[in-house]
């Protein structure tokens, strides 16, 4: 497993700027898992750090647990970033397994 890439105390205060205005959806689930989208401000995009976009697509890499929360993304226990929606590069797709 590679290693979390954390932000540095002023890119940090830059993000978490935008931490009141970021939207979680409501859970929703299949047999297996359950799901929820996280959406951050598209302005809040512009102050997140390069190194935390695939350079190939534009959108968020698949961000490691310590990272999304260092975005100032809050969830309980268990969730993972698995997709960024590509239209949409500022929705990120989180699944936990069922309890």
């Amino acid at each position: 497993m590679s290693k979390p890439r954390y932000l540095s105390d002023s890119e940090r205060a830059r993000v978490l700027e935008f931490q009141d205005m970021i939207h979680y959806s409501a859970r929703y689930s299949d047999d297996q898992y359950e799901y929820r989208h996280v959406i951050l401000p598209k302005q809040m995009l512009k102050v997140i750090p390069q190194d935390y976009f695939n350079s190939e697509t534009g959108t968020l890499r698949i961000l490691l647990e310590e990272e999304w929360r260092g975005l100032g993304i809050t969830q309980s226990l268990g969730w993972y970033h698995y997709e960024t929606h590509a239209p949409e590069p500022h929705i990120l797709l989180f699944k936990r397994d069922l309890q």
